[in-house]
């Protein structure tokens, strides 16, 4: 979980852009201030049930005096996540075995406000446009990544010094996914094709692998981290998903696949955690209950191919899932049953696999509408813009790489950029790791990192964008170090 300073300035920064909305220089300053003095008050050292009910506290209040916020995952929500958060995926979980009428169907859910996405791609053009010419969009996202990240162009920003660490645990075996733990700066997993997952920790120095996690008996295909970071699910060729405790690497459950097929993909409910949908090759998208180890009714859907990427959308209301066929289904997911509603098709392109979906609800103060990051083996990286509740998709732009065999993934960067610009990464066949601006019409390219000897499968930046992984079909995993300005 992040230092409760910065949860204190996500919740403030989450209502800054309502503050005095003809004086944006107020607003930087003040989150500047918050960021301050939460800080140093995180010194004092108060106890943790304080902490939890000062943020409680904080929530409802700017609730109350700033109402209902218009991006979906509202303060008021992230608050009351905050609180809920203090008990993990795991409690939850051992809760559930002791007594299964505690959660019923619905599990844990966190409160989600129901803003469309029409609403809030008007309603973030709105904002913008009430903007003097040349000035920031007031985004709470974009407030704290200026806080956290300074006044430094794009090109600056995601310039970096060079390797931090090199891990070669998994060398002679592709590492198809690496990640970071959510809000975490230093510790990372990665897992390979030689059915193991790796949890490795970069601080203190030297960085070290803490435990390797064994178990599958063939390659593990994907893994996720739960949203408080106890536990892990990965997938296998094995037909099988295994439920890890990431503090000491123990095996909690076994779950077959309900077709018994090869699985694929994985990927946590983000509002729900003890439901995890799988992808399989058997062209099969199931919702799984981790507590109970069983397939949720109503809770599967068949593609057109194998299914390998799968991303909600950050309320969990939306599911997009690709297949090896190229099409990108989007299924309306049901909040209280886990039920899955097949709503919308796009063929990207007939016969090109689809290999990473990324979902982000605004990108930049130029990129105003939720959005998709696809790589599909076409030699290019896609860009599109969801336009409806049934997720839509619109083509907006394409990026160069080299992809036409291998499963390359890409990512948003974390923090939403307040500078001209936002910018995306991806892996590539030609063992580079690319960045480009999605907003900038010509030259596109902001970096590009070059030290791996294969194609690079994937990447995955830390909270704050200090550290990014990325790791290729040979097993290496690379930890790059940004530039400090």
């Amino acid at each position: 979980m992040a230092a409760v300073w910065q949860q204190g300035l996500a919740v403030d920064a989450r209502y800054n852009a309502y503050r005095t909305p003809t004086f944006p220089q107020f607003r930087t300053q003040y989150i500047r201030r918050r960021s301050q003095l939460l800080r140093e008050n995180a010194k004092a050292g108060h106890p943790p049930a304080l902490r939890r009910q000062y943020l409680r506290l904080r929530g409802q209040l700017l609730g109350q005096r700033y109402g209902p916020l218009s991006e979906p995952g509202s303060a008021r929500a992230y608050s009351n996540s905050i609180v809920r958060s203090s008990r993990t995926t795991l409690d939850r979980m051992e809760d559930f075995e002791d007594d299964p009428r505690a959660l019923g169907a619905r599990g844990h859910r966190r409160s989600v406000s129901r803003g469309s996405y029409q609403l809030q791609a008007q309603m973030n053009r709105a904002v913008y446009e009430d903007r003097p010419p040349g000035s920031v969009v007031p985004t709470s996202v974009a407030e704290a990544s200026r806080a956290m990240a300074g006044d430094t162009s794009l090109s600056e920003n995601y310039a970096f010094a060079g390797m931090y660490h090199v891990f070669d645990q998994h060398v002679d075996e592709a590492v198809p996914r690496v990640r970071f733990a959510n809000d975490d700066r230093h510790r990372l997993a990665c897992c390979s094709l030689d059915g193991s997952i790796s949890l490795c920790q970069l601080v203190p120095a030297p960085p070290t692998v803490l435990r390797v996690l064994r178990g599958h008996t063939r390659g593990v295909s994907d893994f996720a981290w739960s949203l408080s970071n106890d536990i892990l699910v990965s997938t296998s060729l094995d037909a099988t998903m295994r439920i890890w405790a990431s503090e000491d690497g123990r095996c909690i459950r076994e779950i077959p696949d309900p077709s018994g097929a090869e699985l694929l993909c994985c990927t946590f409910q983000p509002v729900n955690n003890n439901l995890t949908v799988v992808g399989n090759a058997k062209q099969n998208v199931h919702v799984v209950n981790i507590s109970t180890g069983k397939k949720v009714k109503g809770g599967s859907s068949k593609l057109t191919g194998r299914v390998l990427a799968l991303s909600f959308d950050a309320p969990g209301r939306l599911l997009w899932a690709g297949d090896d066929r190229g099409s990108v289904f989007s299924f309306l997911f049901d909040m209280a049953t886990g039920k899955l509603t097949k709503a919308k098709r796009l063929v990207v392109h007939e016969g090109s696999p689809v290999t990473s979906i990324s979902a982000r609800s605004w990108v930049s103060r130029e990129a105003r509408d939720p959005s998709l990051l696809i790589n599909a083996c076409l030699n290019k990286l896609l860009l599109y813009r969801v336009v409806d509740n049934e997720g839509t998709l619109q083509l907006k732009r394409s990026f160069p790489i080299e992809q036409s065999s291998h499963p390359v993934r890409s990512i948003f960067c974390p923090l939403m950029s307040f500078r001209q610009g936002a910018c995306v990464v991806t892996g590539s066949e030609d063992m580079c790791v690319h960045f480009f601006d999605v907003e900038r019409a010509a030259k596109a390219a902001v970096n590009k990192l070059q030290g791996h000897s294969a194609p690079v499968l994937d990447v995955s930046f830390n909270c704050d964008e200090s550290l990014l992984a990325s790791s290729d079909a040979s097993g290496m995993v690379i930890v790059w170090r940004r530039e400090q300005k």
